[in-house]
């Protein structure tokens, strides 16, 4: 019990350490948000020129009577050649997630997994907003089950 609170203890001084040193930025993906998919994100600053960002975005709902729901995770780490959250980056991300399909009576669901490297830029609009255009490539597997309406799921 003592090797516990001694452990909960460094981690939260290191987590204080690290919140007050650095800088923390809540945003969303606009375009994400154009196809009815809310999403959100948390950037942290970790070292002088690195960040942690973590997204993730949910679909929970039909429309005209297409199913697409989904939830997804990316964590992406962030190095920035001026200083965090200003400029140029390149970063390296990982996705994973969930999906339920319903296209003309079939049922898709499945998960997918990825990782990818992006370029982006980030301009400064003003001291609390900046406008973010990122490039990526990467790779996904998409694992997937099909189902007609009516059968059971194994």
């Amino acid at each position: 019990m003592v090797h516990l609170r001694l452990a909960l203890t460094a981690v939260l001084m290191c987590l204080t350490l690290l919140t007050h040193a650095q800088k923390a930025v809540v945003k969303t993906d606009l375009l994400t948000d154009v196809t009815l998919t809310p999403n959100i994100g948390v950037e942290v600053g970790i070292a002088p020129k690195w960040t942690v960002e973590l997204r993730g975005q949910l679909n929970a709902w039909s429309v005209n009577d297409h199913d697409w729901r989904h939830w997804m995770v990316q964590p992406e780490l962030r190095y920035w050649f001026n200083r965090p959250m200003a400029r140029h980056f390149v970063g390296l991300s990982f996705l994973g997630g969930l999906y339920n399909m319903n296209i003309r009576q079939h049922l898709y669901q499945g998960d997918i997994w990825g990782a990818g490297l992006s370029y982006g830029y980030a301009f400064v609009l003003s001291r609390h907003w900046n406008l973010e255009a990122t490039l990526g490539v990467g790779m996904a597997r998409l694992r997937a089950f099909d189902y007609r309406e009516g059968e059971e799921k194994p």
